[in-house]
């Protein structure tokens, strides 16, 4: 029987797979050549009159099938006649049940194809059944042995052994003395095969095949039968003969085969042409030479159950135990009597009725029926939901193959698309029975037809209720929450709008909140949050008008909007471009929130000056109109007659309004104080900063800070401003001088970089320089709950505030917190001057933007900078405010930043505050930190920035120079105490190397590696740490560092490589740290260090790894390593490189044959070898070392011992192929869950 693969992917089935439509034929298959099927061409009846079904994903298989079945006079008047008892089981689970309503539907419904997964459902298959891909044969056999076990004990109960089962003799006969030994099979189905063993010649037909399958073989030879009554082995003949065909014959065409060239499975394409009528009197009891010596072996029954391959009988006659595909037939030998052969010769032609064919490969393909209807003897091609009329023609074109001579691979050229089932009905007048008309009918099939007739009438009104319904987005803002809801409106056509205002109301959970009076829906564009028109004297409009039809989406949406009882709807019109007016107060320094006015494109900035007048009550006179364009974009409207399309305005527009008598309006738009307030504005973030629980030790060093940088009070208590700069200004020359030179004495000197920020911070100089402000002299009104820290500091200590390159995260020595900071961070922040704003309230209700909005004027500094991305590939650049040439990027600006204790429901643990920090998000990640002090506790260079994502995921920030332009609103923010990277740092994981250990990679710690560092000084350093940290006590000349990949150990590190120079690293870099037994052998670059390990085939067993140090690539000095520290000739050494990773392990029972051993190559860095680089497992053997021969007992219990090793390790086995699923049909409606019974 063909395996499940055999039916192949049918996923694409809806292209054009059979019969080639032709022209002037009636109903050609042009109807389905369509690419996309659509859930509306199943509504309407095919023109044939025949129902199609629906393929569910790869059941084409069962499609094909079912058609057969259905269009089965015999097989469909029985399930008719059959009547379930609800009371007696479920009908969900019931398959002959499920399988009557579907016939019903075939054969009443209006529809052009139904769906099976009902009868799916029955089969106890749940979705994940219908992309499994099995044989249509093998469905057949699994069906009607589930049929068999429903029918027990009724009519039926006998009905597919009535139809479709055949008897047939499997017979020996000894040819001297003439006994026969011989037993009965019956079958369901006679398997043809289409081209002998070893052939490369196909048979051309039915007939020819059919004549091959019970063709008699000699035994003889070494395969002599042994004679019973001669009691000795004699020359025997051995074949098959039919003895009775069954009223329904099925022919298996076997055109899956097993290439044993190639290994694979393969599908033969060969033609084999089938006849229209087959008689099949030539077949019946072909050689009847019965003789009084012939003896009969007892009747086996069914139990090969249908398929009896003629290589699967042996002159063993005993009855097979196995039971194919799960459930047996019962033996109905004893009802059934097989006819004489003289009497069934004369009525035993057979006319066909039904083809299955495959199109595609052994590997994946499609399966569709060809029918003929015994009711008009009209061939009809169901190929899932498409049914079309055929002639003979295309069931000629089934037969397959292709013109030209029969040679072994012409089956490759051939057309894929042929006949693999076949269905004959014998020709009998008596038996051939005709489909039940509807009067005829039993009762029971009447009443489940007008069930279904009401079903489907009622799914027709449903469908028609959907085609006329209108589905569009509706957004509503809640009066009382201000929150943005969104919901689906799926309203009636002919509803009015009146009617679908009700609707929306009730579906936005209105009706406690404000009358429905108070609601009206307008046109909506949400993507540009745009109230195109409203629907003023339209309430009786049906929605179908209004809307412009029933559409599958719209271009638009629905607003639900809602007014107080006191005022009055605005109208909006087409054409208007709406407009949210935000007024700014420059006294108070807040934004107000937005006011909609609607105006017209051609509308000028004069006349726009007056609506907004009206609007907002404020002087056009001494109006100024700030127009937020686009990101990065804000425009003064200054030129009085330019119409506001001119300007730029769009569908949807913001913009801020000032009108004020101070002479600010005067200034540049750049430097004035409505500028610079708008910039804060659209910049202003909200972080949510954890601060780490204060150790004791911190309260010094905190307090050391305080006294240097002015009395700042502790977290807890009440929070006073901290004036002025902190410390002395350094020159830009000086500062640029000491940067410089601490560059270029980075290397070791950094790693005490702790002791270097000691408690005279007054000597240290900020990133920003005092900027002189009008606001600076209003008197500070904080709350004291509020904590505003309007620093104006100096670019500090470059040391202090390098940039911080590159770092893995150290979150509590988590290691499994991904060590790149996947921040993108803006490089450049604004150099133009900003107001200091002490104490101005940011009104964040009122709709503090979160998107960025900055102005496009910058000075020179920045023009054509690019953004820096975070990436391990790339150098982070210079830490510096300042460029090559000493001077200053730009103007330095004051970056405003507030912060406040803020109490909140997380638990994070005794000891931890948090702060609710509102900060311009151009500010740099240094001056951040450097804020941030004060309520940390200690000096910015001691303390880590974590970024917090989603499922509490950390990464920390680490780009000094950078802005916190990638964070957005919100955004959760951990601080955690350690000391942070330098300029030119790299934090390093280092792991050690065991390479005759289970696990070889064992993380020790993190560590920190300097550019321009030698690898002999990072050892240095690790050794305490090592001492401390793990409890190693090494030497700096008994271990090694070596680049690790993955496990895989590579590179070694010589002591005089320098990084960044030798050896390239990186963030997020490991190496591993492997401890020596001796003086190191790796000297020079040119040396190649390889791990091998000899293999013992005589002990079934590996000895450890032994390192060899090679001075070239020569496999001659492999070979001569490895004889001496084996001592092994020379001569007899093979060796083979290892697969996979490291420690590249096999199991000793296939090691012996399944690695490449003594390739044949004179260097190791050439194909197959490709060792270029430290750190490749070599095995080696004594090629006169015979193999260990192993018992059954024994292999079986290294097996076991050896499958137990590798899975612990982490490597597979051996390799196994996909396991394929096996065909069931559960009877209970369930899989069974016991595993014992798969």
């Amino acid at each position: 029987m063909l395996e499940d693969s055999s039916t192949g992917d049918d996923s694409a089935h809806d292209r054009l797979i059979g019969p080639l439509p032709r022209e002037g034929s009636v109903g050609s298959t042009s109807d389905y050549v369509s690419q996309s099927y659509s859930y509306s061409s199943i509504l309407n009846k095919s023109e044939t009159g025949y129902v199609g079904l629906v393929n569910q994903a790869m059941t084409c298989y069962l499609n094909s099938l079912l058609q057969t079945l259905f269009m089965t006079p015999e097989f469909r008047n029985a399930l008719y006649k059959w009547e379930f008892e609800e009371s007696e089981e479920d009908p969900v689970t019931s398959i002959p049940y499920q399988l009557q309503r579907l016939f019903v539907l075939l054969q009443t419904s209006k529809k052009r194809a139904i769906e099976t997964t009902d009868v799916t459902r029955s089969f106890g298959w749940d979705s994940s059944e219908a992309w499994q891909q099995h044989d249509v044969q093998e469905l057949c056999r699994v069906m009607f042995d589930a049929l068999e076990q429903k029918w027990k004990q009724t009519e039926q109960a006998d009905l597919i052994n009535e139809l479709y089962q055949g008897k047939l003799k499997d017979y020996v006969r000894c040819l001297e003395c003439g006994y026969e030994g011989w037993r009965i099979d019956t079958y369901l189905d006679i398997p043809l095969v289409i081209r002998p063993y070893g052939s490369s010649q196909a048979f051309a037909s039915v007939e020819e095949a059919l004549h091959a399958f019970i063709q008699p073989e000699i035994l003889d030879g070494p395969n002599q039968y042994f004679c019973e009554r001669c009691k000795k082995k004699c020359d025997a003949r051995k074949g098959l003969r039919f003895l009775h065909f069954p009223y329904l014959l099925t022919l298996q065409l076997k055109r899956f085969d097993f290439d044993y060239t190639t290994m694979h499975r393969i599908k033969l394409n060969d033609r084999m042409t089938f006849p229209e009528e087959l008689d099949m009197s030539t077949f019946i009891d072909v050689e009847d030479e019965k003789s009084p010596q012939t003896e009969s072996c007892t009747d086996s029954g069914a139990e090969n159950e249908g398929s009896c391959h003629s290589d699967q009988m042996s002159n063993d006659f005993s009855n097979d135990d196995g039971v194919d595909e799960g459930i047996c037939l019962e033996n109905n030998s004893g009802t059934e009597k097989i006819s004489k052969p003289g009497l069934e010769k004369n009525s035993l032609i057979y006319e066909l009725f039904s083809v299955m064919v495959h199109s595609g490969s052994a590997a994946g393909g499609h399966y569709y029926a060809c029918i003929k209807s015994f009711s008009d003897d009209q061939w009809y091609s169901f190929n899932d939901q498409h049914v079309s009329r055929i002639t003979q023609e295309d069931i000629k074109k089934t037969h397959g193959g292709s013109s030209g001579s029969r040679g072994y691979y012409s089956s490759a050229f051939a057309s894929s698309t042929n006949a693999y089932m076949l269905i004959y009905r014998l020709k009998d007048p008596t038996r051939n029975a005709k489909f039940l008309e509807v009067d005829e009918y039993p009762e029971h099939i009447k009443n489940l037809v007008q069930r279904e007739r009401e079903l489907e009438e009622q799914e027709k009104r449903q469908r028609e209720i959907e085609r006329n319904t209108c589905k569009i987005k509706l957004f509503c803002l809640h009066p009382v929450k201000q929150v943005m809801m969104e919901n689906k409106l799926e309203v009636h056509k002919d509803k009015t709008l009146k009617e679908a205002v009700e609707m929306a109301y009730k579906m936005m959970d209105l009706e406690e909140v404000i009358p429905v009076d108070c609601c009206r829906l307008v046109k909506y564009d949400e993507f540009h949050d745009y109230l195109e028109r409203s629907y003023e004297g339209e309430e009786d409009t049906p929605m179908g008008l209004l809307l412009g039809g029933v559409k599958s989406t719209y271009m638009f949406d629905l607003l639900l909007e809602t007014r107080k009882p006191d005022q009055v709807f605005q109208s909006y019109k087409p054409g208007e471009v709406m407009v949210k007016v935000h007024v700014v107060d420059l006294k108070a320094e807040s934004v107000a929130a937005p006011v909609t006015v609607r105006a017209y494109l051609n509308q000028t900035v004069t006349e726009f000056k007056q609506l907004i007048s009206k609007a907002i009550h404020l002087p056009a006179e001494t109006m100024r109109i700030v127009l937020e364009r686009s990101y990065n974009d804000l425009r003064l409207l200054t030129v009085p007659s330019k119409t506001l399309k001119a300007e730029g305005f769009f569908r949807s527009n913001k913009v801020f309004v000032e009108s004020s008598e101070t002479l600010d309006y005067q200034m540049a738009f750049t430097d004035s104080h409505l500028w610079k307030l708008l910039d804060r504005h659209a910049n202003t973030i909200r972080l949510f900063v954890l601060l780490p629980e204060q150790s004791p030790g911190s309260y010094s060093k905190r307090t050391a800070y305080q006294k240097a940088g002015g009395d700042s009070g502790n977290v807890d208590d009440d929070c006073e401003r901290v004036k002025g700069p902190v410390g002395n200004l350094k020159s830009v020359e000086a500062i640029l001088e000491e940067s410089t030179e601490k560059l270029k004495s980075l290397s070791l000197q950094q790693q005490q970089d702790g002791d270097n920020g000691d408690s005279s911070k007054s000597t240290e100089t900020s990133d920003f320089e005092n900027i002189e402000s009008p606001l600076n002299e209003r008197d500070s009104s904080t709350s004291v709950d509020n904590r505003e820290l309007e620093q104006h500091l100096q670019t500090s200590d470059p040391e202090n505030f390098q940039s911080e390159e590159r770092s893995d995260s150290d979150v509590n020595n988590d290691r499994s917190t991904s060590s790149v900071d996947s921040d993108i961070l803006s490089s450049s922040h604004s150099s133009d001057t900003l107001c200091n704003a002490d104490n101005a309230q940011i009104p964040l209700a009122n709709g503090l933007d979160t998107h960025s909005i900055t102005s496009s004027r910058r000075t020179k500094a920045n023009e054509g900078k690019k953004e820096t991305w975070d990436t391990a590939e790339e150098d982070s650049g210079t830490d510096s405010e300042y460029d090559e040439s000493g001077k200053s990027r730009g103007e330095i600006q004051y970056m405003y930043f507030k912060a406040e204790p803020y109490a909140t429901d997380e638990g994070s643990g005794e000891g931890h505050k948090w702060l609710m920090v509102h900060v311009d998000k151009r500010i740099t990640l240094a001056a951040f930190k450097q804020h941030l002090e004060p309520f940390v506790g200690v000096l910015s260079s001691h303390f880590k920035v974590f970024r917090v994502y989603a499922s509490n995921q950390e990464f920390e920030s680490v780009r000094l120079n950078e802005t916190l332009s990638s964070f957005s609103e919100d955004n959760k923010i951990t601080i955690r105490l350690g000391r942070a990277l330098k300029k030119g740092e790299y934090r390093v994981k280092v792991y050690q190397l065991l390479v005759n250990e289970q696990e070889p990679c064992k993380f020790l710690l993190d560590a920190v590696f300097a550019k321009g560092m030698t690898v002999r000084q990072s050892k240095e350093e690790l050794i305490p740490q090592l001492r401390e940290q793990c409890g190693l006590e090494l030497s700096i000349d008994r271990f090694r560092l070596r680049k690790k990949t993955w496990k895989n150990p590579g590179t070694v590190f010589l002591d005089y490589h320098i990084y960044e120079e030798d050896i390239n690293i990186s963030s997020n870099w490991e190496v591993f740290l492997e401890v020596l037994d001796g003086v190191e052998k790796m000297k020079s670059m040119s040396q190649l260090a390889v791990l091998s390990r000899r293999w013992r085939p005589s002990e079934m067993k590996l000895d450890p790894f032994q390192e060899v140090v090679l001075e070239s690539s020569s496999v001659d000095e492999l070979r001569e390593k490895l004889c001496e520290i084996s001592g092994i000739p020379l001569e007899d050494i093979e060796f083979a490189k290892g697969r996979g990773t490291f420690p590249c392990d096999i199991s000793v029972l296939d090691i012996h044959q399944d690695l490449d051993w003594n390739p044949k190559v004179s260097t190791l860095n050439v194909w197959p070898l490709y060792i270029c680089d430290d750190g490749a497992v070599i095995f080696y053997r004594d090629k006169t070392e015979e193999l260990m021969e192993l018992t059954d007992e024994q292999r079986n219990e290294l097996m076991k011992k050896e499958s137990s090793r590798l899975q612990k390790t982490g490597h597979r086995v051996t390799y196994s192929p996909r396991k394929e699923k096996a065909l069931k049909i559960y009877l209970d409606g369930a899989p069974n869950k016991d595993l014992t019974q798969d």
